[in-house]
């Protein structure tokens, strides 16, 4: 418990840190109970930091830069589109047209925090907390369409829930 509460009081001391590395400890996202109940209690300072590092490392940052050249080298008209592309990246691009593309592989809903990785490259992520859950889709369309204040939102056709995203890449 004091290992927690030590952890949230660094935390709130240095909230800058948190924002700018996007990323919140297991620690922030579990209740006191799930975090015991998967035996994260047990683990020292260290190891718990070890933890959080790996999981920071291998989340949605890993995503910017490409780490199998296979995976990045596989389409280079997926490379050249993307690449071109930059709505949702800034907003000083005035081409605010819908976005179609294919959901690469099995498509499921969105659980609050999902990455979608598109047909022409580009990846984006669920900005909003929502759910929304489908019988597994092989590949289906997407479509981004432009919001108020640069916000996109993502619907997949045939669907008509949708979801708040932001452009990582």
């Amino acid at each position: 418990m004091k290992k927690i509460l030590l952890t949230l009081l660094v935390l709130a001391a240095f909230p800058s840190l948190v924002f700018a590395e996007g990323f919140s400890s297991l620690e922030e996202q579990m209740t006191g109970k799930e975090f015991t109940e998967a035996g994260l209690s047990k683990l020292s300072e260290q190891e718990l930091d070890a933890l959080n590092d790996w999981i920071r490392r291998h989340s949605l940052a890993t995503l910017n830069t490409p780490t199998e050249a296979p995976a990045a080298a596989a389409s280079d008209s997926t490379a050249t589109a993307a690449g071109g592309d930059r709505r949702g990246l800034s907003k000083d691009v005035e081409d605010d047209s819908p976005i179609r593309s294919a959901i690469l592989g099995e498509f499921d809903g969105w659980d609050g925090q999902t990455v979608f990785k598109l047909e022409n490259g580009m990846i984006w992520v669920q900005a909003d907390k929502d759910t929304f859950y489908v019988k597994d889709i092989e590949n289906p369309v997407a479509v981004i369409e432009p919001g108020m204040f640069n916000t996109w939102h993502l619907h997949v056709e045939g669907h008509r829930s949708k979801t708040k995203v932001r452009r990582i890449q």
